[in-house]
């Protein structure tokens, strides 16, 4: 039986999801099982995976669509072994990642998280650097050689200063976020409100530098993108003001700082705001400006 549920919520483009399918039938441990469930109504996709022929591979098509938060959930209740990954369906695993994600659990069963080494590619899959991922490297990333059990305030700290996981390669204990899942009232900060939970619940995070995934990094167009960026940065705010008032009752003071301070969104704040100014979004500058220099309390929606 695997041990590894590796899970695919899956909305977008075919080829690239059919590629990171095909990432996992190539793992060199066979110790695994997919669950892809398709969110959307792309011709052909169906058919694709019944000529598989993987005994290993699920297949589910949701009759409505439920949204990110709504099908990361629908993902955890398919989840049947110890470790889920909610992989996603532009990114690749490299040939290791199975073997390498199960040894890391094999010598730290209770950690609630396993994050191991990650390479940035873009939209070509070639290797890219970019300032966010040199940031997160550089800033915020602990400097780990080898492997590394983080918990408590010290983990708290780290990740609320600037979360430097890569949510789609972590390895979750599935009992753990089955029990938190995702929450509904957020729609882009949801991977560190999970990673804040399963802190609270006494929860440890294991890093390990072996090179083992590739995370697809998009460029998106300034228009598109930053169109949203008011209420992306609302939510940042009201979440960091929450995690503070928690950290604070938690008995945290370090992390209850790290969560008002919140740099690393402030920083994001401020490299999205040329942008937006090009752009003439007079509200989006404004909701931008009081993110990165305002002080830390709730703003309403």
């Amino acid at each position: 039986m695997a041990t590894i549920d590796i899970l695919m919520p899956y909305y977008g483009d075919v080829g690239l999801m059919q590629d990171a399918v095909r990432s996992v039938l190539a793992q060199d441990d066979p110790d695994w099982a997919l669950t892809v469930v398709d969110d959307g109504k792309a011709e052909g996709v169906p058919e694709w995976f019944a000529e598989l022929g993987d005994e290993r591979v699920r297949y589910f098509r949701n009759e409505r669509n439920l949204g990110v938060t709504g099908n990361f959930n629908r993902c955890l209740e398919l989840a049947r072994h110890d470790r889920v990954v909610l992989f996603g369906s532009d990114d690749l695993l490299l040939p290791n990642y199975v073997r390498t994600i199960r040894a890391l659990h094999e010598r730290y069963p209770d950690a609630g998280m396993i994050q191991p080494g990650v390479e940035v590619i873009d939209g070509d899959g070639n290797p890219v650097r970019t300032l966010a991922d040199e940031t997160k490297r550089r800033l915020y990333a602990p400097k780990i050689t080898g492997t590394r059990l983080m918990t408590g305030e010290e983990l708290a700290v780290s990740l609320l200063r600037g979360n430097w996981l890569y949510f789609p390669s972590v390895a979750w204990k599935a009992k753990a976020v089955k029990e938190i899942r995702f929450r509904d009232d957020l729609t882009i900060i949801q991977d560190l409100a999970l990673v804040l939970d399963l802190m609270e619940r006494g929860e440890s995070l294991v890093v390990d530098d072996t090179l083992s995934f590739r995370y697809r990094r998009h460029t998106a167009s300034a228009s598109g993108w930053t169109a949203i960026e008011g209420s992306r940065f609302v939510e940042a705010r009201n979440f960091f003001v929450e995690a503070a008032e928690r950290m604070d009752r938690r008995g945290w003071p370090r992390a209850a700082k790290a969560a008002r301070a919140h740099l690393s969104s402030r920083l994001h704040a401020l490299t999205v705001l040329p942008a937006v100014l090009k752009q003439g979004n007079t509200a989006g500058v404004k909701t931008l400006v009081r993110h990165a220099f305002g002080p830390s309390r709730h703003i309403d929606t």
